[in-house]
């Protein structure tokens, strides 16, 4: 009996770690006194995130903001992001794209939302959201390709451009 506890305790811990990297979430929210409209407008246009955000050098985009375009990011330092327009709607001022792996960003099977809804008291509330993997599945992640790497990544993206956003329509 012993052995068969024994021999069931080795298979139930090597299937708990074989399972991978687990599915990582980045959330950042921000208030703004611009209207939702005002927002929105920025925001929506698939082709200009280089227009509010600090980390894009330039864009290209290969049908402008219809689903199924695809942006090519050019990183400031080096680097681009590779990314595809999945949803639009004007009516919930909801933006959804995913990005190809193997670009600048250390994540995989990552996919965004923005969001913009007026905010309690006047002005919007952007909320930028994603999920993803980190770039290396194995059990023991290179430097940089980790859990930490990737979310703390994805925030600074979020975060950086959030906060730009603000900077550039509160004025």
């Amino acid at each position: 009996m012993r052995l068969f506890a024994a021999l069931l305790a080795i298979v139930a811990s090597t299937t708990v770690f074989a399972h991978g990297p687990s599915r990582l979430k980045a959330n950042e929210t921000i208030t703004l006194k611009a209207s939702p409209d005002a927002v929105w407008a920025k925001v929506k246009d698939f082709t200009q995130l280089q227009s509010w955000h600090p980390a894009v050098e330039s864009s290209t985009a290969t049908a402008g903001s219809d689903v199924g375009s695809v942006r090519t990011l050019k990183i400031k330092g080096g680097g681009e992001v590779v990314e595809k327009l999945e949803a639009i709607s004007d009516a919930d001022r909801s933006l959804t794209y995913t990005a190809q792996d193997g670009g600048a960003l250390p994540v995989s099977k990552y996919k965004s939302t923005i969001t913009v809804k007026p905010a309690d008291g006047g002005g919007s509330t952007v909320e930028w959201k994603g999920v993803f993997f980190r770039a290396d599945a194995s059990e023991h992640p290179a430097a940089g390709k980790d859990d930490e790497a990737a979310t703390g990544t994805i925030k600074a993206v979020y975060t950086d451009g959030l906060s730009n956003l603000k900077k550039l329509l509160d004025k």
